[in-house]
């Protein structure tokens, strides 16, 4: 029996919860049940990883040998955590580790491959749930569009996305001075630069993230130029989907006060995003 349980920060894509049973700690991530697949793919990245020398978490696999286990809330996956405290994304110290690692884990994951990878736009502009707010349908089309324009008229790197690299998912194991994450999330394939928004948004914005960007550029496989050319439709894309989640779940009765702050924040961030030339 679990002897302490602890939710875990973040989780736009899932929800996880740090567990302490016999002596042992473990992840457990709960997925929508359309995810399933993209989540056994990430569960098989981090073997791909380990290989490569990238700490991550190990899958707990089910009695009948499964990587994650079909549960009424969705797609159920038990990981053996990595040793090491989590990252602070505030810290520059720490903001170095996290670009670091995810960089390294772009560069190792862009020979793997996986029938459960998805690739594709995350965004309907058409979704009825968009409707929830006068705002909402034209920011998230917009940003939409702005990514579809982007990728086709730049060439931008592509490769194995996390989807969901918070700090909290990051580790360093004082003992040792090895960088790690907790699993290799569900995101399925895109342009690199997708997961590194995603970590700013994390860190406060741009004017707060320069040793993330650091770390990152020393280890990925993005360059200098790719980054700041691209990484502002990136970030808009990114709050775009931060707000489509949002107004789902709202949508779905399954929302909290959480999720109407998300909308505020998104909000304000889209209508300042500056519009591509």
């Amino acid at each position: 029996m679990p002897t302490g349980i602890a939710p875990l920060p973040g989780g736009l894509l899932s929800h996880g919860w740090d567990i302490t049973a016999g002596g042992e700690r473990f992840v457990a991530r709960l997925a929508e049940p359309a995810a399933r697949q993209p989540v056994e793919a990430g569960l098989v990245a981090a073997e791909h990883l380990r290989g490569r020398g990238i700490e991550a978490g190990r899958p707990v696999r089910t009695l009948a040998g499964g990587l994650t286990a079909e549960t009424p809330g969705g797609a159920m996956a038990v990981l053996r955590r990595t040793p090491g405290r989590t990252l602070d994304g505030r810290d520059p110290v720490d903001q170095q580790f996290w670009g670091d690692r995810l960089g390294a884990v772009h560069r190792a994951l862009q020979t793997f491959t996986h029938p459960g990878l998805r690739r594709g736009n995350p965004l309907d502009p058409d979704a009825p749930h968009l409707g929830a707010e006068p705002w909402l349908r034209e920011a998230v089309a917009g940003a939409a569009t702005a990514a579809t324009r982007l990728t086709v008229t730049d060439r931008l790197t592509y490769g194995v996305l996390h989807g969901d690299p918070a700090p909290e998912v990051f580790l360093v194991d004082p003992a040792t001075g090895r960088a790690g994450l907790l699993d290799c999330g569900a995101g399925g394939t895109g342009p690199l630069l997708y997961d590194v928004a995603a970590a700013v948004i994390y860190a406060g914005g741009p004017d707060t993230a320069a040793e993330l960007l650091d770390g990152y550029l020393a280890a990925g496989p993005v360059d200098e130029d790719e980054l700041h050319a691209a990484l502002p439709v990136m970030l808009r894309l990114r709050w775009a989907v931060h707000a489509d989640r949002a107004a789902r779940r709202l949508a779905a009765g399954e929302g909290g006060e959480g999720d109407g702050e998300v909308l505020r924040r998104a909000r304000a961030a889209l209508a300042a995003a500056p519009e591509p030339r």
